[in-house]
């Protein structure tokens, strides 16, 4: 976890110079926050993609919602939702899915645009997300289609504190359980819709405030390098 955090600094320097757009040059000259950070000081980006399918090498982010979160504090003044247009049509799971239609999707804006906006956003924070594989994935196929490069970032992922706690204490994992809503169930917290990005931005950073709120009963002063997948 803290070669993680090593590596991606690494990643940031060495990309710096072969990356023109400005908003990912800002991003990446953007300072990360130190691996020994109190998590109380850490800024997070709270972010979830709804996507097209699961294969981030021929699917598409759908949509995106993010918001900013420190310190046990959603600030949803910030939020941001959008739809992404591509060039596609929507196949009927999609839609029942997601309820976002293709004449909805038509409307959204270009992926490019989306990405300029959540890199400032992004920017000098930690991304935290529920499965991070989804959102690894697709944000670096997005940004190596428009940038050119695959850009680094930190990331807690909240699926993966919930099973690294679970192997921890010796615990058998059963089908479903680390889902999203089974968690937030599973810590007293109220259901949302599923399938909406901004929605499941919003119900990631309350399952992480209790994550932690848990995690901080066993261990005080917990540091960013700890938590980092």
């Amino acid at each position: 976890m803290f070669a993680r955090w090593r590596s991606i600094q690494n990643q940031q320097h060495r990309l710096l110079p072969h990356v023109d757009n400005p908003a990912a040059r800002a991003y990446l000259s953007a300072p990360l926050p130190d691996k020994n950070t109190p998590i109380s000081d850490v800024d997070f980006l709270s972010l979830d993609f709804e996507t097209t399918g699961l294969d981030a090498k021929n699917e598409a982010i759908l949509s995106m919602g993010y918001m900013p979160y420190k310190n046990g504090r959603v600030s949803l003044a910030p939020s941001t939702s959008e739809v992404i247009c591509i060039n596609r049509t929507l196949n009927a799971k999609s839609v029942i899915i997601h309820q976002i239609t293709d004449d909805r999707m038509k409307t959204g804006v270009a992926l490019h645009d989306a990405l300029d906006r959540l890199l400032e956003a992004m920017a000098g924070k930690v991304l935290l997300v529920h499965y991070s594989k989804i959102e690894r994935d697709f944000l670096e196929a997005a940004t190596k289609r428009v940038y050119g490069k695959a850009l680094p970032f930190l990331m807690v992922d909240t699926m993966m504190l919930e099973k690294r706690k679970l192997d921890r204490i010796q615990q058998p994992i059963h089908s479903n359980q680390l889902r999203l809503a089974n968690l937030r169930k599973q810590y007293h917290l109220p259901p949302y819709g599923a399938h909406n990005a901004l929605e499941d931005a919003i119900a990631t950073a309350e399952l992480f405030m209790a994550q932690l709120a848990q995690y901080q009963q066993d261990k005080t002063n917990v540091r960013l390098g700890e938590l980092l997948c």
